[in-house]
């Protein structure tokens, strides 16, 4: 090996251990001089330095036997630690019982103050320890390292975010025994956080500063594992950028909790997890009117249509934890509504509630639940969604999306329902599909029965894509990286807008709660700010790296062309709907094109006597009359 002198048992003599010796070797001849000379100047009888010399050597000697001995010179200095300075400490206390004695055999200790053989571990001591700690510190930019007993042992992370989570997240780390993780900095998009510190660990930059921030620190031997997002405003879009700047940086993504996690309890300590498709889409945190929500569902009985879909299941999670009276779920699909009641009697036994069978189709059934159950409250999740299924089978689409959403508003208006909430969709914009000219229908009607007035409110919302929920694109992908792949796309410029379930049910909470005078009156429709689009391309791109893959590489990704009445791109809005704001942020308010419900009524059962009939041709007529922008494939 080059430099490589000769080899001592299993330590090689080289020359870096060769100059930690040299410089412990000066180090405890000075200490020894310097401890004799404060001890004649404490007599008042200062002497000259290295007068002592015979009696230096022997006590450099010692030391040197000692240290050697004790495996002193093993430790590098740039890794100096708290272990370091405990091997000090006994080296300098070993050297002291070896040498006092001998010294006392050979000179009865002649000419040496007692009071320096007590100076002298603390002199020696610190001079072994403090060139080693600033070297560390030097390097490393941190003092704080050295008194980290266990710092050798933890994962060094960055965390992107310099708020409350990140201030948690450090003060648990330092205070628990064996944590897992070592924080070496902080990324903050916010300029008047640059510089600060947070418990002694510094914001180092920006989110767009992290390659030349991960380089910096591999040059203080620092380099960080993982980035850690802890700020609820991080959104998808910077999400997405840093899963692409990770993997090429060789790290991996995770995340904190969010604190609305802990709130409802999902979350139960610090512990991190990996970053999931929630987080490449999501946006930050809307600040809601909670309060607001909690007044509209506290002590009412509430019914929930499609109580055992991906909507309706949240809107049963979160309307549960809003103290209603009473909750009925309602829906066609048995297992579906088991496992939404099996999850309440689970999660929220307080709760008192009830599981219904049937189907919005049946007026007679409705008729009954109503007259039974009272709802004060009703929240219509129940639809057909798939668009190729609806497409293929376009009678069922409006036996359940027109007619039972037509069922379900009447059975409000008869039972003197305070409010009644539609869930629509982006696919009623410009419908090239039955599935979405059929829930335009249904906010029509919801619109007409608005603008009529009474004692029911008719409140439609309308907003795009659910992240996960059933034959979405999320599951289909998933599905396929388990198997393999490939992952198919039907066109390589497809996009789709996208919001996960909790975020669009906790909107919809919240524009039900806006009063008549907020909402800027009847006949309007609500629609939830989606963001910006995601091309599907990129979508599966990153669900692949999510999956520890490379794309193309591991996984392939192959484009099957558009499906019969599938868009290239979707809307939120036709482009004769003007934007009334609200109060609050996220949701916006569009008025469409209404129509009379005195002339939609006898349209409408014309539609549903098609439907029933299965006459296709003439529902295709019907719908291109009631939405005329309806362009059928």
């Amino acid at each position: 090996m080059p430099g490589e002198l000769k080899t001592r048992g299993r330590m090689p003599l080289n020359r870096r251990i060769l100059a930690v010796a040299v410089h412990d070797l000066v180090m405890s001849a000075l200490s020894f001089t310097l401890a004799v000379w404060l001890g004649y100047f404490n007599y008042g009888h200062p002497q000259s330095v290295f007068f002592l010399w015979p009696d230096t050597l022997m006590f450099a000697a010692v030391c040197g036997i000692v240290f050697w001995s004790m495996g002193l010179y093993r430790g590098m200095w740039h890794y100096a630690s708290f272990n370091d300075l405990l091997a000090i400490l006994k080296s300098v206390a070993l050297a002291l019982l070896v040498f006092v004695p001998l010294l006392f055999v050979v000179t009865r200790l002649a000419y040496v103050p007692r009071s320096s053989l007590l100076l002298l571990g603390p002199l020696l001591a610190v001079a072994l320890a403090a060139p080693r700690l600033l070297y560390r510190a030097f390097k490393d930019g941190d003092l704080g390292l050295v008194f980290d007993r266990q710092a050798a042992n933890r994962v060094p992370v960055l965390l992107v975010g310099a708020g409350i989570a990140a201030e948690t997240f450090i003060r648990d780390m330092a205070r628990q025994r064996g944590a897992a993780y070592r924080v070496v900095g902080l990324l903050d998009d916010k300029p008047s956080r640059q510089g600060r510190d947070i418990h002694g660990i510094r914001v180092l930059g920006t989110v767009e500063d992290l390659p030349q921030i991960v380089a910096r620190l591999e040059q203080r031997n620092r380099r960080p594992q993982r980035l850690i997002i802890t700020g609820e405003q991080v959104g998808g879009t910077t999400v997405r950028r840093l899963l692409d700047e990770v993997d090429r940086l060789g790290l991996t993504l995770a995340r904190l909790p969010r604190l609305t996690d802990f709130k409802r309890g999902d979350g139960r300590s610090l512990e991190i997890r990996p970053v999931d498709v929630e987080d490449l889409l999501g946006r930050p945190q809307k600040v809601l009117d909670r309060e607001a929500m909690a007044a509209l569902i506290r002590g009412r009985r509430v019914l929930v249509t499609g109580a055992g879909g991906t909507i309706g299941a949240e809107l049963v999670r979160q309307i549960a934890d809003l103290d209603p009276a009473a909750l009925t779920l309602f829906d066609s699909g048995e297992y579906n509504l088991y496992r939404i009641d099996r999850e309440m009697s689970e999660t929220r036994p307080g709760v008192e509630r009830l599981a219904v069978l049937g189907d919005v189709r049946d007026r007679a059934r409705l008729g009954e639940i109503f007259a039974a159950f009272r709802p004060e409250l009703v929240f219509h999740a129940a639809a057909l969604k798939h668009l190729s299924l609806v497409e293929d089978n376009p009678a069922e689409g409006v036996l359940t999306n027109v007619v039972g959403t037509r069922n379900v508003a009447d059975a409000c208006r008869r039972a003197a329902v305070a409010v009644m909430v539609m869930i629509s969709t982006d696919k009623a914009v410009n419908p090239t599909s039955v599935m979405g000219a059929s829930k335009r229908i249904a906010e029509i009607y919801c619109q007409a029965l608005s603008l009529q007035g009474g004692g029911t409110r008719f409140v439609t919302v309308r907003f795009g894509n659910v992240l996960g929920s059933t034959g979405s694109v999320v599951p289909l992908f998933q599905s396929q990286l388990a198997h393999g792949g490939p992952l198919t796309v039907t066109d390589p410029e497809v996009t789709r807008y996208f919001m996960t379930t909790r975020e669009a049910v906790e909107l919809t909470l919240q524009a039900s709660a806006l009063s008549p005078t907020e909402d800027g009156g009847r006949g309007k429709i609500f629609v939830l700010d989606m963001g910006e689009p995601v091309r599907i391309q990129d979508l599966a791109r990153q669900m692949i790296r999510l999956a520890g893959l490379v794309p193309e590489k591991d996984v392939a990704i192959t484009y099957i062309g558009l499906k019969p009445a599938e868009k290239l791109h979707e809307e939120l809005l036709h482009e004769s709907e003007h934007l009334v704001p609200t109060a609050q942020d996220g949701i916006l308010l569009a008025a469409p094109r209404a129509i009379d419900y005195r002339l939609l009524v006898p349209l409408l059962d014309e539609l549903e006597a098609a439907a029933l009939a299965r006459r296709s041709d003439e529902m295709r007529a019907l719908i291109a009359r009631l939405v005329p922008e309806y362009a059928a494939p």
